[in-house]
């Protein structure tokens, strides 16, 4: 007679799995891909580490998935601002502002989601996560136009050049707030307000598609 398992043992190993992921999450976001290892994800999840390749066959496949989980609840919020009510410059100005506020507010994950070297799975995700953003703003835009709230354009050029100056924008704040975390003190380029950064940012990226959008 075949095995079959049973709902509790299913359970089990379901709640086994979560803890792995949760432990690599919070790993991810203090240390970065390249500084989490299975040993320690093990050791932040209670089990043994021979426990952890039960459920995922290496490490290259657990971080994908800390990657998908992660760039889905960002995704989720981009989106949520992009689809509330108001017109589209207001609602790109939110999920411009949103994007750049959660990357410096977590910024060992949103670096490691954006821009730290990572092997060809990985990467691969990055792109898919990178083409989700910018349908995302192609669908706003495209509405603007209809709207005749923007000038035309193309959507999907103007949508993933949005979410290129958004990462290229971040990335090197990001590494150098992350310096700053590691030796304890603000280097000079890294004591612009982060608020004002953030401004600076979404006019930008509002001027980038027609909006006229002055920094205070």
């Amino acid at each position: 007679m075949a095995y079959r398992e049973t709902p509790k043992i299913a359970a089990r190993k379901q709640y086994i799995r979560e803890k792995i992921l949760q432990a690599a999450a919070e790993l991810t976001a203090e240390q970065g891909f390249s500084g989490t290892s299975v040993s320690a994800i093990a050791a932040r999840a209670g089990v043994a580490t021979g426990s952890v390749y039960r459920y995922f066959p290496n490490k290259s496949a657990l971080c994908t998935e800390v990657f998908r989980t992660a760039t889905s609840r960002e995704i989720a919020q981009v989106k949520s601002a992009l689809e509330a009510t108001g017109n589209v410059k207001k609602r790109l100005h939110a999920a411009v502002s949103t994007f750049a506020d959660r990357a410096l507010r977590s910024r060992r994950l949103a670096y490691s989601l954006i821009a730290e070297p990572v092997d060809p799975q990985l990467d691969q995700e990055r792109l898919n996560y990178r083409e989700h953003y910018a349908n995302l703003f192609a669908a706003a835009i495209q509405e603007g136009i209809a709207s005749e709230e923007l000038c035309p354009q193309h959507p999907q050029i103007s949508g993933a050049a949005l979410v290129g100056a958004l990462a290229e924008a971040l990335i090197g704040p990001l590494a150098a707030r992350i310096r700053d975390d590691t030796t304890g003190s603000a280097s000079p380029k890294t004591q612009y307000s982060e608020q004002q950064m953030i401004k600076e940012i979404t006019a930008f990226c509002l001027r980038a598609v027609g909006i006229n959008e002055t920094v205070l």
